[in-house]
């Protein structure tokens, strides 16, 4: 009963602080939905250029950046409904789009960019970044855990990526992709097209 109690005040104690955190944190992003939650702790670079849609999570420990660039718009875009579980980064210098219900694991890595490494005088860290491309990942993916997506990729509609892929090219719509380099292993909708021939 005691243990009960307990894990039922650390419960509301957490979505009165991630309610708080959301009512006066989000101010600060370009837009944040209503029942929208980012919990702490996370990392947050260029916040007032992130938008946040309505009934979104972002699990705790988290890093969503927009790296200094161009203009003052909207870089990364997250749609209603998005599901992101901790420990996952977010890292934006031209533009980040996720759709409405995207489901991601833990530990994944989206960036639209790549760190620049040619310059064999230069420590990596100095050398900035390029290949910068847009990455959009449509409604209702699915990413698995530790999935890594590069720069120029759309992830299709209803698309699911496997735990420990690599994405560098373009899933279809409704297509299963695994593995580094992720390939499509299925095309869903083949399946349920079999199914109701037979």
């Amino acid at each position: 009963m005691i243990g009960r109690l307990a894990v039922g005040a650390y419960r509301l104690q957490q979505q009165v602080l991630d309610k708080a955190f959301a009512l006066t944190a989000g101010r600060a992003f370009a837009r944040f939905g209503p029942r929208s939650v980012v919990q702490r702790p996370v990392r947050l670079v260029g916040e007032r250029r992130i938008a946040i849609g309505s009934g979104v999570f972002v699990g705790a420990g988290s890093w969503l950046q927009v790296l200094d660039g161009p203009g003052d718009g909207v870089v990364i875009e997250v749609g209603d409904g998005t599901s992101i579980s901790g420990t996952c980064v977010l890292s934006g210098s031209r533009s980040i789009r996720l759709g409405r219900n995207v489901l991601f694991a833990r530990n994944v890595y989206v960036a639209d960019h790549r760190h620049a490494f040619d310059d064999p005088r230069l420590p990596v860290l100095a050398q900035g970044v390029d290949d910068v491309r847009p990455v959009v990942i449509e409604d209702g993916a699915w990413l698995g855990q530790n999935v890594v997506v590069g720069p120029g990729v759309r992830i299709g509609r209803g698309a699911v990526v496997g735990a420990n892929s690599v994405v560098l090219s373009d899933v279809p719509d409704r297509a299963v992709a695994v593995g580094a380099p992720a390939r499509v292993v299925r095309l869903l909708d083949e399946e349920i097209q079999e199914v109701v021939t037979a």
